[in-house]
């Protein structure tokens, strides 16, 4: 009796030491996925990606259209433009209008897909809401302010690819 008692007030002593006895620290690290993502992330994962694609082409192209639509809208204030150039401006604003109205029609199929779909509903929270900031955009290409619209899809640029970064 008297030598379980020692071996038990023994390893009472011992057990913290080993707890301390780690000589190397342990970094924190960012979780990483252990299990393999399904067909319908993958999936949901492409759909995004080229959304952030279709948008950042778009935006790129925007940037030149945006500065010459106001370089027009400035000479036309001047009355400097002719109406051949005006006539161009008024075609090149409702191409990209009708351009963020495709991309805003497309993150609405998007959302629902992440919506309806029971794999993806876990990301459509960081999802929810990039429609309607293309539909902002919209309305300020309506306005003429095709720069603020510009500004207005890269927040949704942003949003989706904070989407695309949690279904990693």
């Amino acid at each position: 009796m008297k030598r379980i008692t020692a071996l038990l007030i023994a390893c009472i002593i011992l057990f913290p030491a080993s707890a301390f006895s780690q000589t190397r620290k342990r970094s924190a690290k960012t979780p990483t996925r252990t299990t393999k993502p399904s067909g319908a992330e993958q999936a949901g994962a492409i759909r995004v990606a080229e959304q952030i694609k279709t948008l950042t082409r778009f935006l790129y192209l925007l940037g030149g259209v945006a500065k010459g639509i106001e370089a027009v809208d400035d000479s036309a204030r001047r009355n400097e433009a002719s109406p051949a150039i005006l006539e161009q401006a008024k075609k090149d604003k409702d191409k990209v209008r009708a351009s963020i109205q495709s991309v805003r029609q497309g993150l609405d199929l998007l959302e629902i897909d992440f919506r309806t779909s029971p794999e993806l509903q876990r990301y459509y929270i960081k999802l929810a809401g990039v429609a309607s900031g293309a539909s902002v955009a919209e309305e300020q290409a309506a306005a003429n302010q095709f720069d603020r619209a510009g500004r207005s899809l890269l927040d949704v640029v942003n949003r989706l690819t904070d989407v695309l970064l949690a279904m990693r």
